[in-house]
């Protein structure tokens, strides 16, 4: 059965990095897509950086290009989200998501199975 959990998150300062882990249960594992969203205090969920682990497409999303990577450990069944120079506006619980078919589109409603979240907390 499919499904993803995620860790990693926790509270920093301006400039500080974290790295968020993904863990994947089900097979054909290079075959999914993974995303990693984030919701902050009365704001929509947004798409943060998701790849397509069946080619390695990736995608970040404007406000995270040059600062997040997203990567994967096959063996472990794992995408990660490495977040540097991490700032108060990325502040919000993230999740993990996999869809079958999603592709690199970094959109909330094609994903359908989700974590169930990790605070990521930036003080200033």
């Amino acid at each position: 059965q499919l499904a993803v959990a995620e860790s990693g998150g926790g509270l920093v300062h301006t400039g500080g990095s974290l790295r968020l882990s993904c863990v994947i249960s089900g097979d054909a594992f290079d075959t999914y897509s993974i995303g990693w969203f984030r919701q902050a205090p009365g704001k929509e969920r947004e798409g943060v950086s998701c790849i397509d682990l069946s080619d390695g497409e990736t995608y970040y999303g404007d406000a995270v290009k040059d600062r997040f990577t997203i990567e994967r450990d096959n063996a472990k069944k794992t995408v990660y989200l490495q977040m540097n120079s991490l700032v108060p506006e990325d502040t919000g619980v993230y999740y993990c998501a996999l869809d079958l078919a999603a592709g690199a589109q970094c959109v909330v409603y094609l994903f359908d199975h989700w974590g169930q979240g990790t605070q990521v907390t930036v003080a200033s």
